[in-house]
């Protein structure tokens, strides 16, 4: 029999036996599937994990805000537009109402293996990775460690191209970096202790005049998992690229900064020939399964994709808005 706990404040909440539950989007089929037993520590009435405030110039998202409160929010619309876009084009309108913040960044790999009872995948228990061998149309072209499922997490792929910090109860304050680790432990989903409560996320101060855009290739017109994301964030001074953030998604166990991607475009004039030269090796470095190779078409394709939509984008507000009198 499932238990069901509610606390009523972090600290009640903290170092519990158990599982948390944010919007329960993922748990809940990861319960129906077995993949998750035992208590169930549903965080909704812990209070201020639900809020979108601005502290000291940063944004900051309480880890239980919704991916639909993100994506609506006014400020963030504004002043992180790529972020407000990711948000927007997760799954469904009804999984975005419950979806939150921190559900998205640690909910499970979608494979089909490690989501299939009795498969022997490393994330579940077992010895190996069947998709390598097995089916992995929609898996990753950069081989980085013994797991090939995409890293799930669009929010990740946005974040990734801000600088944030991750807060988190009952273990150190971490980067998305050490949040994740570097793909070579398959059988964790995160780095974060037992016990352990992210609580929000913290973003650096927006860019005043950057233009930004979110792109994603999909099997399906709605309602599907990436092949491909990407984020772009530019900041042009006059006619030249002063500053380049590109992420990508779906394409590794681990959301990916393409830094080769970036080099090409500080410091070079907002013209279709620079972005088609850095979206060009925007691939470089990948190492694709047999059928993932056409992924790396796709990559270069929408890395091109977001850059022109970028650049077509209206420039940010100068400053963050001022905080909210107490």
């Amino acid at each position: 029999m499932t238990t069901l706990e509610l606390p009523t404040s972090l600290d009640a909440a903290l170092g519990r036996a158990g599982e948390p539950r944010a919007g329960g989007t993922d748990l809940t089929e990861r319960r129906r599937l077995h993949l998750s037993k035992g208590t169930v520590i549903d965080l909704r009435d812990v209070p201020g994990l639900d809020a979108v405030t601005w502290r000291e110039g940063q944004l900051h998202l309480g880890a239980l805000v919704t991916l639909a409160a993100v994506a609506e929010h006014p400020d963030v619309r504004a002043r992180y537009p790529a972020l407000a876009a990711t948000a927007a084009s997760v799954a469904t309108p009804q999984i975005r109402a419950r979806a939150t913040v921190g559900g998205n960044l640690l909910q499970h790999v979608r494979c089909w293996y490690y989501r299939r009872p009795g498969a022997d995948c490393l994330k579940s228990g077992g010895s190996g990775c069947p998709a390598r061998t097995g089916d992995h149309l929609f898996h990753a072209c950069f081989d980085l460690g013994p797991c090939v499922a995409p890293h799930p997490s669009s929010l990740a792929t946005a974040l990734l191209a801000h600088d944030v910090r991750i807060e988190v109860a009952g273990d150190r304050e971490h980067t998305l970096a050490s949040l994740y680790g570097d793909a070579s432990d398959a059988r964790r989903q995160h780095m974060l202790p037992p016990g352990a409560l992210l609580t929000g996320v913290s973003l650096g101060p927006p860019l005043a005049g950057e233009q930004a855009a979110y792109i994603r290739a999909t099997s399906r017109a709605r309602a599907e998992w990436p092949l491909v994301e990407v984020v772009a964030r530019l900041l042009v001074a006059g006619d030249q690229i002063d500053t380049a953030r590109v992420t990508v998604g779906g394409v590794a166990n681990l959301p990916l900064r393409l830094g080769a991607v970036e080099a090409l475009l500080v410091g070079k004039p907002a013209r279709p020939e620079t972005l088609t030269a850095a979206a060009a090796v925007a691939a470089d470095g990948a190492k694709p399964l047999a059928g993932t190779a056409y992924k790396l078409d796709l990559l270069r394709g929408a890395v091109l994709d977001a850059l022109e939509r970028a650049l077509a984008q209206p420039p940010t507000p100068a400053a963050a808005p001022a905080p909210a009198p107490t």
